[in-house]
Order: C-alpha cells, then structure tokens, then sequence
C-alpha cells in the first residue's frame, strides 16, 4: 500500500484490537481503516472468534460449506483460514484465530435460526469468548490496547451478538476505548438497520487495499457480494460507520 497520508493515523492509537467474529468480517467491515491505522504504523491484530475446524460436519453445518461448491471431505474451516491469512497480510496486519466453533456447529440448524433466540446450551459463549480475548490481551506488551474494535451486530447473526457483548464487556471492565464497526455486507441489504456512529471515508491507498484483502475471500464472495467485480463496486461506495465515532486525526 502506498504511504499513509498526513491524518491517517488515530492521535495515541499505537496498538490495536480488532475482534472479528467470522473470517471475513473485520476485513469487511473496517478493513479499510485497519490497512490506513497499520501503514501510519499502528500495531494492529485482528482477532477472529470462530474458526476451529470440526470433523465430518453433518446437517446445516455441511450445507453452509457444499451450497458453497465444496465438497464434503474439504476442511471448510482450514481453507477459510488460509484466505484470512491472504487477507490480513494484504491490508498489512496481524491475525490470530481462535478455535471456538461458528454457530451451525453450537445447535442453530437452518439459516433461520442463526438470526433468532439464543439456542439452549449455548448461553454461555460470551463468557468464552471473554476468556479467549483475555488471554490475548495478555500476550501484547502491557496487557492492554488504545483501540478495541468490533461488531455492531447488526443484522442479529448470533455469533456477532455473543462476539459484541464479549467485546463491550471487556472495554467496560478494563476502561478500553471501544469503538464498534457496522456489519458489512449486512449493512447493505434491503430492510438493513441503520448504522450507528460516525461514517468515515477512506483514502484511495485504504480502499486499494481492503479490495485486495476482501478478495481473498474468495469462498464467500458468490454469497455475500455476487462475485469479486460486485464486492469491490459495493465496498469502494460505502464508508466504514464506527460507533462511538473514531477520535479524530
């Protein structure tokens, strides 16, 4: 990516922490103002919730990775991996996966119930998640960040609920600056929720290299965009919403 601009950095964000809960959504979402944060020279981590593997998946899981042209016997989750590392080194970040498992695998059986109640047995994840995100607060120096990044939820999937009720418990209880993404593609289907927060436009170099980043995706770009060329139409038109707003540069 070519040099960051006067401005790109965010005054006294030096480390940050994006907590995404699917592999594709901080790049999605806020790739733009990651990519601009780390070439200002930012320490920026993108930490993905569930992306462990499970053996043999059946039912709804199995279908979440065959209606996608994959085979059965594909490792979907090792294959979305490896198109998360593609990702996070195009915007010029670092990522982690943690190996909690997506919702299909934790009891939701259809498309339908991703966006419903929370399933019986399945109260518990944000205290997981919490934990999981504790740890890795740990491993940076000091223990802490100057900017915690994560979900709205709009569009109510589950996993991005448990993910930013963790996330807003962890900024409460160690006084971290929060500021919270609008869910992208969600964001731009009809009947959307509005985004809460202040929008914010990024520069060319930022959107050059959140375009190459989503494209590496490319086992979810069919589903959510309608391909590469139709990914790249929508994100360059839209500017990433954070709320709170961003401090400004």
């Amino acid at each position: 990516m070519s040099a960051a601009p006067p401005g790109a950095a965010l005054p006294g964000v030096a480390r940050v922490l994006a907590v995404s809960p699917h592999l594709d959504d901080a790049a999605f979402s806020a790739g733009a103002l990651l990519a601009g944060l780390a070439a200002a020279g930012a320490d920026v981590r993108v930490v993905t919730v569930f992306t462990g593997s499970v053996p043999d998946p059946t039912g709804f899981a199995l279908a979440c990775q065959t209606d996608k042209g994959l085979a059965p016997d594909v490792d979907y989750m090792a294959l979305r991996r490896g198109e998360d590392d593609a990702a996070t080194a195009a915007l010029g970040v670092r990522g982690r996966h943690l190996p909690l498992l997506e919702a299909p695998h934790r009891g939701y059986t259809s498309a339908a119930a991703l966006f419903g109640p929370v399933a019986a047995g399945d109260e518990g994840c944000p205290r997981l998640v919490r934990e999981a995100l504790e740890d890795v607060l740990q491993e940076g120096p000091g223990g802490g960040v100057d900017l915690l990044l994560g979900p709205q939820a709009l569009g109510d999937h589950v996993d991005h609920r448990h993910v930013r009720e963790a996330v807003d418990a962890l900024a409460r209880d160690r006084g971290l600056p929060l500021a919270r993404w609008a869910d992208t593609p969600y964001v731009l289907r009809p009947g959307a929720q509005p985004p809460r927060g202040a929008p914010r436009r990024p520069w060319e170099g930022e959107l050059e290299a959140k375009v190459a980043a989503c494209a590496a995706y490319a086992t979810q770009l069919g589903f959510q965009f309608d391909g590469e060329a139709a990914m790249a139409r929508a994100l360059r038109g839209l500017p990433e919403t954070f709320d709170p707003p961003l401090p400004a540069g």
